[in-house]
């Protein structure tokens, strides 16, 4: 099950959870959580939610090493940016997509995006990615994973 989530890209399943969850949320009604929607947190969170993988994004093109997770190799282990405070900004930033996402429309099944998104990018991309960094970069890699946490 693992190998077939990999050959759809992370903001694909993103995409397809957040769309699941409005259709679940449309066929129920659109049911609400007291408190929610908050449009404007939502919004925030979906501002915000851009800036670790835009940041992430543009460093990988100045180091000029791979985006793509699935590339055979990396040219280079980058380790500055956003990934001084977390292994994996681009995965953060979909998490808190998916999130801002939910609260902005305020559906209480629309709070199963956000856990979706977490659930295949922990369980299934990063630890593909992490073993994929180990057979390449071994020590450096080690080293780094020691310092950073996977999340924040």
């Amino acid at each position: 099950m693992g190998s077939a989530m990999l050959k759809l890209a992370p903001p694909i399943w993103t995409l397809i959870y957040i769309l699941l969850c409005v259709a679940l949320s449309w066929s129920l009604g659109w049911p609400t959580i007291p408190g929610l929607p908050l449009p404007p947190l939502g919004i925030a969170f979906v501002v915000l939610a851009l800036i670790p993988p835009v940041w992430a994004f543009v460093l990988f093109r100045r180091e000029d090493t791979e985006i793509n997770p699935t590339s055979p190799a990396n040219r280079k282990l980058v380790i500055r940016g956003p990934y001084q405070f977390t292994r994996n900004p681009m995965y953060l930033g979909l998490v808190t997509f998916s999130l801002g996402t939910a609260v902005w429309i305020g559906s209480w099944p629309m709070l199963m995006a956000p856990l979706a998104v977490f659930a295949t990018a922990n369980w299934v991309h990063i630890p593909f990615e992490e073993a994929k960094m180990r057979r390449q970069f071994s020590a450096a890699y080690g080293d780094y994973v020691a310092r950073v946490r996977r999340w924040v």
